[in-house]
């Protein structure tokens, strides 16, 4: 579309600036479709070989591309910080008959390209479908080309320079998105082979003669001056429309479309008017404009826009919205409501609607809609992906506060429900609430649910009824967590070992004691003491059973000490164990302590002097012992461990210092290691600083036996073999991810994830709820129940994951009913009048994973039939491929029995 300056005007760029709406104030001529195609010249030449003669041959201006001057140089991207601009020039050789070639082979290369109106573009589109149609023996229908591309707008800067048989083009990233400049930079390369331009609309011609007359008026003309030329370019997009392996999937649903089935060839641009569309029909498999097409209309995507068409289209498809927005909507548009948009929202989307429905439309691009939302809700400005559920439930809300019948909202004070029925405090909750908020989003998508917290400390129950406009609800993967464990014994029987267990997502430290009780057969005479481990000390005790466990992260490693009950009043002692590391620092071999290992828990029971620590760490190293090789050479290993405990029984209890603690041997009966060869330390709670030794013969110092007695031990060199250091060192982490380990597709009911939704759980600590007889925040309990449902269900599954170190997307596949969603179990009011029976209308599915994927459309269109809106392309689906792990929002629709 080319826009010509005024007269009058001094300004030296012009902009013609269109919206989805068409209208144009600034055109050349007043035709119904002044759009200019840019399109391949083979698709272009083959469509008109078969439906024209030489006599009505179309004319055309044959352009060259060469190297551009006017614009910094030879062709090639100008990059800096400001400004990005692809430029080159178009010389212009001579007016010539489509037939009129060079042995009839001029303009049929994949470098030759050429500019057709609107009117030409469809008839040849028409032409190459009806082609595919009878290649098919008329009983299927295909689009133009089975590649056939979304056509996207691009936006050059046209000018004359002093040579005037030349026209100088720019293409800038300020006028176009950054993927079309990208696709820009492909065609219009001219580095490796020529390019050549045909022009069939004859805008080219006009512009030159209206810049001669210009020039002729006003001598002072700068060279320089621009117009902007909007193309609309088909049949040369990489698969924007298809992704993840859409493509071959779409092109299967096509073929087996039945000949009589209303499917739209959705490739044109969405800025014609309803002129174009009533002269120049869509294409469908049956007739043109038959009554079973209005909805079916395809929303160009603009870059990156498939969430917002996705979820347009489902809302677009909801019966009562439809009905609504089709009549007068504009008198309950509330432009005063400071919660709301100005009505702007409202408009633009009661527009887009009404044009998705138009007898004979062809496919829409939502501009002016896209503005707006940028406009008032910039997270989704640009030409970014983003999340179909949040663009939702904006809309949703957007639409609710600009249609809000409510001019002037009361003031409402809540009640607790203090005792009363469910039934009186729901109905008050919910007069109060539409006494606020009245408008059709409130009449068809909102719902009630009934909020129950429960404090766990005064047990004080508070009851409220909230407003709902989707469920979102979580598949029960999610629900829970893996968890890894290490248990180490406290008196040395027992080598460290790890346990992995399942717990709530959303439980406290309670549920992770009760799951690894269980799990290591824990003694009804023993508890468990958990600690998290870093850098060989103990950084923290998890000793509080209310903490949520989403304060333990998965790479976390978390030990668990099994204590006995019968001495839990006896203060702590912590070991932590120190070796000599060697290493190079400056050219030179130097030797320090360094910690390693799990630091290992006892307590001080009987315990009075130096010798009895030393005793008790002895003992507690002796699952870490190793074995010598050629034991069991010399004599059988059982006997002589009987032996060895008898002697070492007689020994102890000869030892006024000994208290019973057993002292460990090697295999050869001989200690391992020596009391007076170990030098332990009373430390600080990290190791680092050495306070006093513990000597053999004194007692422990009283302020060593308060609640817990770090102590450190450095390792004689000579030693550090006889025992598994490197068990002793060894500790998972929580939950170790595997980033390329494939994950068998997991399987869960619709009516499953409600149950996981509907469950009662604790809130989250950074969710406290403030009590109002305690005084004080607490980590209270929450339930949920569903209270009133909606005219319209709509069901978001939380497929998305975040946390600091992840994204993710969950791939479960949810079974979900189509024609019987009964909720009639998980609704707490019974209303007999109304039913709590859905059936499936719309499903917004994303393919892919977090950081691309694309989003797609299913909607069921009367008598049976669902289709799938994949952008701009309409086709029929089967029933049985409805349901996938794709599936995203579900629309469901009350059943009126």
């Amino acid at each position: 579309m080319v826009g010509l300056p005024s007269e009058d005007s001094s300004d030296s760029t012009y902009r013609v600036d269109s919206d989805d709406e068409g209208n144009n104030n600034n055109n050349i001529s007043n035709n119904d479709d002044q759009r200019v195609y840019f399109v391949p010249f083979r698709w272009w030449k083959d469509a008109q070989d078969s439906t024209s003669s030489e006599s009505d041959s179309k004319k055309g201006i044959l352009y060259t591309a060469t190297s551009g001057t006017s614009y910094a140089g030879p062709m090639k991207l100008i990059n800096n910080i400001f400004n990005s601009d692809l430029a080159f020039n178009l010389r212009k050789e001579e007016e010539r008959s489509l037939h009129n070639g060079e042995n009839g082979e001029v303009g049929v290369s994949g470098r030759d390209y050429a500019l057709v109106p609107g009117e030409m573009w469809l008839q040849a589109l028409k032409w190459h479908s009806d082609a595919k149609v009878a290649a098919k023996g008329g009983k299927s229908f295909s689009a133009a080309e089975d590649d056939m591309a979304d056509v996207y707008p691009l936006h050059l800067r046209l000018s004359i320079p002093r040579e005037t048989n030349s026209l100088a083009v720019k293409i800038s990233k300020k006028d176009n998105a950054v993927e079309l400049f990208r696709r820009a930079c492909k065609i219009f390369s001219i580095d490796s082979e020529q390019l050549r331009i045909w022009d069939f609309s004859g805008q080219t011609a006009l512009y030159f003669v209206n810049e001669r007359d210009r020039f002729l008026k006003d001598s002072q003309r700068q060279s320089d001056q621009e117009i902007l030329l909007e193309l609309q370019v088909y049949g040369l997009s990489d698969s924007m429309k298809c992704r993840e392996g859409r493509k071959d999937e779409m092109l299967g649903h096509r073929a087996n479309c039945s000949s009589d089935a209303p499917v739209l060839s959705n490739g044109c641009n969405g800025t014609t008017n309803s002129n174009f569309g009533s002269t120049s029909a869509s294409i469908f498999c049956g007739r043109s404009g038959e009554a079973g097409s209005l909805g079916l209309t395809g929303l160009q995507n603009l870059g990156n826009t498939c969430f917002m068409n996705s979820a347009i289209q489902c809302l677009a498809h909801t019966p009562k919205v439809v009905d609504y927005f089709l009549g007068d909507y504009t008198r309950e548009i509330n432009p005063d409501n400071p919660l709301g948009m100005k009505g702007e929202i409202a408009s633009a989307f009661g527009d887009l609607l009404r044009k998705l429905w138009a007898p004979g439309a062809t496919p829409v691009a939502p501009r002016t809609f896209k503005s707006k939302l940028a406009r008032f809700a910039p997270q989704f400005s640009g030409f970014n992906q983003h999340d179909s559920q949040e663009l939702l439930a904006f809309l949703l809300d957007g639409l609710h506060e600009d249609l809000n019948r409510v001019k002037s909202k009361p003031y409402v004070e809540m009640k607790d429900s203090e005792g009363r029925q469910d039934e009186e405090v729901a109905d008050e909750y919910w007069q109060n609430h539409i006494a606020r908020n009245d408008s059709i989003i409130v009449d068809v998508c909102q719902g009630q649910y009934k909020s129950t917290l429960v404090c766990p400390q005064c047990k004080k129950v508070s009851v409220t009824f909230d407003p709902f406009m989707y469920l979102s609800l979580p598949l029960p993967s999610t629900t829970s967590r893996t968890m890894t464990v290490t248990v180490i014994s406290t008196d040395g029987t027992f080598q460290p070992a790890p346990f992995t267990i399942t717990v709530p997502k959303s439980g406290k430290l309670e549920d992770l004691i009760q799951a690894l009780s269980i799990a290591c057969s824990l003694g009804a005479d023993e508890n468990l003491l958990v600690a998290e481990i870093y850098n060989h000390r103990i950084i923290r005790y998890l000793e509080e059973l209310s903490d949520s466990l989403s304060l333990i992260r998965d790479d976390d490693t978390l030990v668990a000490y099994r204590l006995n009950k019968d001495i839990e009043k006896a203060p702590l002692v912590v070991f932590m164990h120190q070796q000599m590391e060697e290493q190079y620092m400056l050219g030179k071999l130097t030797s320090s302590w360094k910690t390693f290992g799990i630091p290992l828990v006892a307590r001080l029971s009987n315990v009075v002097t130096g010798s009895d620590i030393h005793g008790l760490y002895l003992k507690l190293l002796n699952s870490f012992q190793t074995q010598a090789e050629d034991v069991l050479e010399d004599h059988d290993t059982s006997e002589s461990t009987a032996v060895e405990a008898i002697s070492l029984k007689e020994h102890d209890a000869s030892s006024p210092t000994s208290n019973g603690i057993e002292k460990p041997r090697d295999a050869n009966g001989v200690s391992a290691l020596s009391e007076a060869e170990l030098q332990l330390y009373i430390t600080d709670d990290k190791g680092i600083v050495k306070e006093s030794q513990i000597l053999m013969a004194e007692a422990i110092p009283a302020a060593g036996m308060s609640r817990r007695l770090h102590v450190l031990v450095p390792w004689p060199e000579k030693y550090v073999k006889q025992y598994d250091t490197q068990l002793l060192g060894s500790l998972p982490q929580i939950f170790k991810s595997c980033f390329f380990a494939k994950r068998p597709q997991e399987s869960v009911s619709l009516y499953k994830c409600l149950q996981a939704f509907l469950m009662e759980e604790p809130l989250g600590p950074e969710d406290m709820w403030y009590c109002p007889r305690c005084k004080e925040h607490r980590q209270a309990s929450k339930k949920l129940d569903l209270w009133r449902l909606p005219e319209i269900v709509v069901i978001h599954l939380k497929r998305f994951s975040y946390n600091r170190f992840l994204k993710n997307k969950l791939e479960t596949y949810v079974d979900f009913p189509i024609d019987n969603l009964d909720l009639s179990n998980y609704i707490g009011s019974r209303n007999g009048e109304l039913s709590n029976r859905y059936m499936l209308y719309a499903v917004s599915n994303h393919y892919g994973s977090m950081g691309g994927g694309h989003y797609t459309a299913f909607v069921h269109h009367g008598g049976g039939q669902w289709y799938e809106f994949d952008d701009s392309h309409v086709f029929p689906i089967s029933l049985e491929k409805i349901k996938t792990s794709a599936a995203y929002l579900l629309f469901y629709r009350r059943v009126v029995e």
